[in-house]
């Protein structure tokens, strides 16, 4: 062990705890965006904001719309296929594969299966889950589909979202 007077690391911050994401945590927040049903398993208030972790489940032929922002995106499948589009060349990732995402560089991504797929999404630094909560419909777990808006609430949703864009650091292309 490190001599504390020789340590080149700063003392650590003893207001922090551990925090456990457990997906089917009924204290998680879930939300419904774009369709998509996001847990927010560890969010920026428990990092200090270096990183968020979502729960992403993806019914079929869900998912964002082209979009670019700048902070680092990283997903990992939990289960099925998604389709991933970075500067307009499309990848499949498969469950078990791990996707990066840089910063600033237009994407986005689809489930073009027929089934639900599941992803679990970290952003550094954290943001985004502040970002879906501010126009997303909570909803009560993270199976829970996304509530049948009509049109009209649809535009509104998606209004809301481009309008918060630019706080987050997000440009939907």
């Amino acid at each position: 062990m490190a001599d504390r007077a020789t340590s080149f690391l700063p003392d650590h911050d003893g207001t922090r705890l551990l925090t456990v994401g457990d997906p089917d945590d009924p204290s998680l927040r879930h939300f419904a965006v774009v369709g998509d049903t996001y847990t927010f398993l560890i969010e920026g208030d428990d990092t200090d904001a270096r990183y968020a972790v979502i729960d992403m489940l993806i019914p079929a032929g869900g998912g964002p719309p082209p979009h670019r922002h700048d902070f680092e995106e990283m997903f990992h499948v939990l289960e099925g296929r998604v389709e991933v589009t970075l500067r307009g060349q499309k990848s499949t990732a498969e469950q078990g594969a791990t996707v990066n995402i840089p910063a600033n560089v237009p994407h986005h991504f689809k489930n073009s299966s027929d089934q639900p797929i599941r992803l679990l999404c970290m952003v550094s630094p954290s943001g985004l889950e502040k970002y879906f909560a501010a126009f997303g419909d909570e909803v009560g777990s993270r199976t829970s589909p996304a509530p049948d808006l009509s049109e009209d609430e649809q535009q509104k949703r998606m209004a809301k979202a481009k309008a918060l864009a630019p706080k987050y650091r997000i440009e939907n292309l």
